[in-house]
C-alpha cells in the first residue's frame, strides 16, 4: 500500500469521480485531493468515516476520564453503588 496512490489532483476527481468512489469503497482507504499541488480535501467511505468518528469519541471520553482522575473528581465503588441503591429504593 503506497500512500502516493491515494493522492489525486482535483482534475482527476472531476473526470473520474465514479472510479474514485469505487476505489474508496473497495479499499476503505481515504484519498487526498490536491489543488495546485496542495492538499485540499480528503475523501473517505462512509463506514470508515463512521468508525473514525466513533474512535475519536471514545478517545475523548478516555481523555476526559484521565483528566477527572488527575483532578480528583472520582468516587470509589462503594459510594457509587450506595448512591444507586438509595436512588432505586426511593422509586
Amino acid at each position: 500500500m503506497n500512500i502516493t496512490d491515494d493522492i489525486k489532483p482535483v482534475t482527476y476527481l472531476k473526470s473520474r469521480a465514479a472510479d474514485l468512489l469505487e476505489q474508496i469503497n473497495e479499499t476503505h482507504r481515504p484519498v487526498i485531493i490536491t489543488q495546485n499541488g496542495e492538499p485540499r480535501a480528503v475523501l473517505q467511505d462512509p463506514k470508515s468515516y463512521e468508525a473514525m468518528r466513533n474512535a475519536i469519541g471514545i478517545l475523548k471520553l478516555v481523555s476526559q476520564g484521565e483528566s477527572d482522575i488527575r483532578s480528583g473528581k472520582t468516587l470509589n465503588q462503594e459510594d457509587v453503588f450506595g448512591n444507586l441503591e438509595k436512588m432505586l429504593a426511593k422509586k
